[in-house]
Order: structure tokens, then sequence, then C-alpha cells
């Protein structure tokens, strides 16, 4: 049988980049291994070569848990990699390559988990629903989102899930501290178009879009947004107070996830809401006015804050510029404290005892947000023992992302004592 990081290694080898040719190969590698080991996966594409992967593994109980995880990557430069980013290299006791964090290697623990169980006869102490999808690294329309509407019937009887982003590590003194997901930001991205008159680029202009555009955007960029403590967040706050015994100062939050550094980073970007110009696109010849100006803005907000995210980016932009949604999406919850959230943290105290399970907040989004339409309260919880000196959050899209073998190992232990 594979271990973890083989099928880590294997699965980085697809390029399963998006946009780019699909995700099949990925998906048929992942139901091979399934439908070997004894279970019956259903394999769909939304569209050609965009596939999605789901299996249902009988456990004790019908109530079911859902492990999710995305089989998409983002795009990655082979020049600025110390190797191929598909090469899947296991080198220095890690594996190399885009998706190895961001998250191949949490669909290779989950499958080398499963695996495990069944050829030890094991059977799990619920159901488990396994979904590898495409198109997480976009809207989900390819994937998370066909899935819940086209096939919903396959996640009949779940009521938790789990997937990225949490369970890793992060060093703390004589403490390792984990973060567990409770909810993530909304998700509002936007485009944006001004309106204005064309003319030629030597004469004063008599409304240009361009200037508009680019006087709004610098709007949007340079405003400070106001703290939102959020009952989860303000409940991590204090978690992280009693860890490290120095009292965090609420009215300084930014100056504080400075001081703590990586600690510091579970918070700093879940206290407020957020928006970044990310793309221009405008005129065709540098001596004309164009009649029309575009950008894109990718827009955050914490849960309960939509309707206050929405109404300040109107004031930002002002009336000459329109907005439509490129992608919107509430900001998803789930109970904490709750029973799952206890079972989580125990699976982690239980493999590592200087384990410091926490509750957190996501800054980005997941596909727990199209599984929340459908009822299903979704944890970030994907468990790596991660060595202090690798920066977790910027393996996310970064360069030379990689993921510790160890870690792994760790992971699939942790997976095991969940689900068996």
């Amino acid at each position: 049988m594979k271990s973890v990081a083989e099928i880590c290694s294997d699965l980085i080898r697809f390029d399963t980049t998006n946009p780019g040719s699909g995700e099949r190969p990925a998906a048929e590698y992942v139901a091979t291994l399934l439908a070997d080991a004894g279970f019956e996966p259903v394999v769909f594409e939304s569209a050609p070569k965009r596939t999605t992967v789901v299996a249902r593994i009988d456990g004790d109980s019908p109530d079911a848990l859902l492990i999710h995880g995305h089989l998409d990557v983002v795009p990655a430069d082979p020049a600025e990699w110390r190797m191929h980013p598909f090469s899947g290299e296991i080198v220095d006791d890690c594996v190399y390559g885009r998706g190895a964090v961001d998250m191949k290697g949490s669909c290779a623990m989950t499958l080398a988990t499963v695996l495990d169980l069944a050829a030890r006869g094991v059977r799990p102490k619920r159901d488990l629903v396994l979904a590898f999808l495409a198109d997480e690294e976009a809207t989900g329309d390819f994937g998370s989102r066909h899935a819940v509407t086209e096939h919903r019937e396959l996640f009949d009887g779940v009521t938790e899930a789990i997937s990225e982003s949490g369970g890793f590590s992060v060093a703390s003194g004589e403490h390792r501290v984990y973060p567990i997901a409770v909810g993530e930001r909304g998700t509002a991205w936007m485009r944006l178009t001004a309106h204005g008159v064309a003319g030629h680029g030597s004469r004063p202009a008599v409304d240009n879009p361009v200037a508009t555009m680019a006087h709004a955007l610098s709007r949007v960029a340079s405003h400070q947004w106001p703290v939102r403590l959020t009952p989860s967040v303000a409940a991590l706050v204090e978690n992280l107070s009693e860890i490290t015994g120095q009292r965090i100062d609420l009215d300084r939050l930014d100056e504080e996830a400075v001081r703590l550094g990586p600690l510091g980073s579970l918070f700093k970007g879940q206290i407020r809401n957020s928006a970044n110009p990310t793309m221009l696109d405008a005129g065709y010849k540098v001596n004309v006015v164009p009649s029309t100006a575009g950008a894109h803005v990718d827009g955050r907000y914490l849960p309960g804050l939509r309707d206050e995210f929405l109404e300040t980016i109107d004031a930002l932009l002002g009336p000459k510029i329109t907005r439509e949604f490129v992608n919107l999406e509430d900001a998803p919850a789930a109970p904490y404290p709750s029973a799952f959230f206890d079972e989580l943290a125990g699976s982690l105290v239980a493999e590592d005892p200087l384990a410091r399970p926490v509750p957190y907040v996501m800054a980005g989004g997941t596909d727990a947000k199209s599984f929340a339409r459908i009822g299903i309260k979704g944890y970030g919880f994907a468990p790596l023992m991660l060595r202090p000196d690798l920066d977790y959050f910027g393996m996310f899209h970064g360069k030379d992302e990689r993921v510790p073998v160890e870690g792994l190992e760790f992971g699939t232990r942790v997976l095991a004592r969940l689900i068996a």
C-alpha cells in the first residue's frame, strides 16, 4: 500500500492548474485507489474534464461526516521554484510541489487513512462521505456548487464536515497551538466599471473613466476598516492570552498581532473586513481616452457584516462607479463550543500531548461555503504537525510550496483517531 507521502507526490504530478486542463487525471487516480480498496466511488463531471469524486464508507452510525478536499491548484511558474512545481519530489523530508499544502497533501492524508482502515478491516464510528472536488481555486461552480445542486443525494445524512484550513501546529514556547476553524469570512468578488466620455488624449478630458477608476481604487485601497471582534475571534484571542500567559490588549490588536508573531497571524486578518483591488482593465491606445475603465476587487467580510461591508464599499467607490458580483458567498460559521469541536481537539491532543487546540476563523474562503448551503456545518481541520521554521501561510499559493513527510504522517494518525 502506498504511503501518504507517495500519494501526495503522485497527486502533485498531475498538473491540475485552474484555469487549465481540468482535474480528470487526478480524479481518476483517486477513484482507482478507492475502488481497489473495495469502495464504490462516484465520478462525475460538471464540464469536460472538470471532475469530482465522491465515495461513501459505511460506519457504525448513519450520522455521516464529510471529509472534502479539492484537486485543483493555482498556477505556478517553474522558473521561480527550487524544483519543478509538478515534480512531486521528496527532498529534505518534504514533499515539494504545487498543492503540497493547498491541498493535495490533505487529500493524500484522507486517502491514506481510509485505505489503511480498509486494509485492517476497521469500520468507522460513523458513515464517512469523501469528496475530492474540482474548481475550489475559482468559484466552485464546476466543483462544490455543482455537487450540492446536481448530486445532493450523495451527501444525505451528513451533519458536519472537515477540510482546509485548520489543525496545523504553530509553535508557542512549550506548547503547540492548533487552530481549528469554526468559520470563515464571506466573499465578495466584484467587477467595477467606470463610464466616461471618449476623446483625444492630447485634449482636456471631459470625463476620464480611467482617472475616475484610479481615484476610486485609491480610496478603497487606503481605507482603514474598523476592528469588528466576532465571538469566535474573541474566543481565539482569549485562548491565546491564556496559553502565552500574557494579556492581549483588545484596543491594540494590530500591534498585538505583530508582537505575537506566528500566533498573531491567527487573528490579524480576521478582525475586520477587507477589500483589495486586484485587476485593472482600461484603454487601448496611449493617445485615446477610453469611454470605460474596469477593475476587480477582492472583498471579504466577517460573519454578520455583509451589509456594513457593501455600504462602505459603495460609499468609497462613489456614484460614477457601478459594481457587479463575480462571486458572492456568505460567511459560514460552525457551532463553537460544541461536542464535535471537542472531538477534533481530542484527536490532536491524543497524538500530541503538547497540543493546545483553539477556535479560529479563516481569512479566506473554502468549499465549506457550498456545503453550508445544504445545512452542513464545516470545520477547518486538516491536521499537520509542522516544523517551527516552516511558514504555513506562506506556502499557500507561494513558491517552493512543500509539506513535511512527518507532518503528513501525523495527520493520518489524527484522522484515524477521529473517524475510527
